[in-house]
C-alpha cells in the first residue's frame, strides 16, 4: 500500500494535519501582507479561517461531479402551480 493512501483512510492523517495547517498559515500571511500591524486577535481569526477553508475546498472537491442529494430542484418557469 502506498503510504498517501493509508494516511488518508486515518481519521486525522498526517496529510489532513498538514493541508489544514499550510491553509492556516497561507491566511496568516495574506493577513500580514494587507495589514502589516495587524494584532494578535485578527491573526488568530485569520488562521481559524484557513484551517477551516481548507476542509471546506476538500469537501467541495471531494464531492466531484456528483449532484448534491439536498440540492433545491430549479423552478420551471413555465409552470402555473
Amino acid at each position: 500500500m502506498c503510504g498517501i493512501d493509508a494516511a488518508r483512510r486515518l481519521p486525522m492523517g498526517i496529510l489532513d494535519i498538514a493541508e489544514e495547517a499550510a491553509g492556516a498559515f497561507a491566511a496568516d500571511k495574506a493577513l500580514e501582507a494587507v495589514d502589516p500591524n495587524a494584532g494578535f486577535l485578527a491573526k488568530s481569526v485569520a488562521a481559524v479561517a484557513g484551517f477551516e477553508g481548507v476542509s471546506k475546498v476538500k469537501e467541495y472537491m471531494d464531492q466531484g461531479d456528483a449532484p448534491a442529494a439536498d440540492a433545491e430542484a430549479p423552478a420551471d418557469p413555465q409552470s402555473d402551480t
